[in-house]
């Protein structure tokens, strides 16, 4: 008796130790832009957690808060959100980089490349860092200008919150956190990452 009880907790552990892992495959730290309906230009960008199980889907940005999706009947790709509301997903829209969703107001896009900063920081540590230039329009606009090699860029940069200000022209997104100096440059189609460094400038303090 006492072996068969010893056997069945070693079977519950291992039951327990196989459904936390497949938990944690699960879950998964990435990236996510949240577009109003309609709009061209991120309301939020920053880090995420994506989890799905068993056809249900949850993200949480870092800001707080968070999305619940829940499947509809055997409708692939077809959700409720949380309040109710219609939701799908957008198969395709972003290749391997990530996944897109759609909800009644917002559009969220769920990168998986650039879900940890630590790794963008290693990953980039030997890119040259770009000759930036940055100049106050507005208290809520800047100008922006990046060169390095053959790469240009140069637009206005939108504040999207806080100290985030975000702009593109189409084939780059470029995110500037004033309060950490942080830049971040990405391929605005598919997500990768161009450069990642701290802009650092004697004028910065006229902004």
């Amino acid at each position: 008796m006492k072996i068969q009880t010893i056997a069945l907790a070693s079977i519950l552990s291992l039951t327990s130790l196989s459904m936390a892992i497949t938990a944690k495959a699960d879950t998964v730290q990435a990236r996510c832009d949240v577009y109003p309906k309609g709009e061209d230009r991120a309301s939020w960008y920053g880090p995420c957690t994506f989890s799905q199980r068993q056809g249900f889907v949850s993200i949480q940005l870092q800001n707080g808060r968070r999305y619940e999706l829940r499947p509809v009947g055997n409708q692939p790709n077809n959700y409720r959100d949380q309040n109710g509301q219609r939701a799908y997903r957008e198969s395709g829209g972003l290749g391997d980089s990530g996944t897109i969703y759609r909800l009644a107001k917002e559009s969220i896009f769920v990168y998986w490349n650039s879900g940890s900063n630590n790794n963008q920081s290693s990953s980039n540590s030997s890119s040259p860092t770009p000759v930036t230039r940055i100049i106050r329009r507005t208290p809520n606009q800047i100008t922006v200008r990046i060169t390095e090699g053959e790469f240009k860029y140069s637009g206005v940069l939108r504040r999207t919150s806080g100290n985030t200000f975000i702009g593109s022209d189409g084939r780059v997104r470029v995110i500037y956190d004033r309060q950490t100096g942080r830049i971040t440059v990405i391929n605005a189609v598919t997500g990768d990452e161009f450069y990642n460094y701290i802009y650092s400038d004697v004028n910065e303090g006229r902004l």
